[in-house]
């Protein structure tokens, strides 16, 4: 059963790497990535898989670009909502990190005077990919049960000031494409078989290390994780780019070692996957107390 979202609706980026069952099941609408492929436009998660976008990325991927959704297609989906509730609370990606923030806050001026009835709000989650997603959860759970509008902000921006993010990347080769460090430097580390390990924090991803092998770069990452949460319930979500088997290997080993509140795998967004490559493992989570 749907959790009553009657009065307040939750607003998040296809980036968040929600699963579609929770996208149903707590009633969140998902603005989509644009994503232009061979001469043809996609819209993330609605006409175009993760698996598909993968393959696309392995296929030709100096054809693939992607883009924030407009302030349109923002104000087209507050109208939509406005039919139906009183408030909306919007959550993007890091503004350091895309357009989303932007375009959102863009959408909400010139909806004030279209919709005056509606409260709308706008939350910078200065995070990313699932780390957003569980932000965007807690929300639609406040929501659900009934909780006022800045009581439902209240418990977004509580899970923020928590989550976090952490991705062990197969190769550092692809990395090039943030334009974050020279090409050569990409693969010269590539040469070396580094695998990068990544870390999220004061909206922007950073470099945690690197590791030689992927079971060390596993290890990095849960030790990480066990030195921030200590032995606090967990809220965790597993992400991969291409990679199910070892993700549901690694939700199994959690959920063996930490005491986790939510634990779900879920497809690593394809938007970063370019960036990452495929085979990207990571994770998202915070202390439930």
């Amino acid at each position: 059963m749907k959790p009553n979202t009657a009065d307040t609706a939750i607003v998040v980026d296809s980036i968040a790497c929600i699963p579609a069952q929770l996208v149903a099941d707590f009633n969140i609408k998902i603005i989509p990535v644009n994503i232009l492929f061979g001469g043809t436009l996609y819209r993330d998660m609605v006409d175009l898989t993760s698996a598909q976008a993968y393959e696309f990325i392995r296929k030709d991927p100096g054809t693939w670009k992607s883009s924030a959704a407009s302030p349109e297609e923002y104000v087209e989906l507050f109208r939509e909502l406005g039919r139906h509730v009183k408030n909306i609370l919007v959550i993007t990606i890091s503004a350091r990190l895309s357009g989303f923030y932007n375009s959102a806050m863009v959408a909400r001026r010139m909806a004030l005077m279209e919709l005056p009835s509606v409260e709308i709000e706008i939350l910078d989650s200065r995070t990313v990919a699932a780390a957003e997603g569980l932000i965007a959860l807690a929300a639609a759970r406040a929501a659900g049960e009934g909780g006022a509008f800045r009581e439902v902000v209240a418990a977004a921006d509580q899970v923020r000031e928590r989550v976090s993010f952490l991705g062990l990347l197969e190769t550092i080769e692809y990395v090039y494409r943030t334009g974050r460090i020279p090409k050569l430097a990409s693969r010269i580390g590539s040469m070396l078989a580094l695998k990068p390990v990544l870390t999220g924090g004061n909206g922007s991803i950073r470099l945690a290390g690197t590791v030689r092998t992927r079971q060390a770069g596993i290890e990095r990452m849960l030790s990480i994780m066990r030195k921030r949460t200590g032995q606090q319930p967990l809220h965790v979500a597993v992400m991969h780019a291409d990679a199910s088997q070892e993700a549901e290997a690694l939700r199994y080993r959690i959920a063996q070692e930490f005491d986790c509140t939510e634990l779900f795998v879920t497809d690593f967004s394809p938007i970063m996957a370019y960036a990452t490559g495929r085979g990207t493992l990571a994770l998202a989570f915070y202390p439930a107390v």
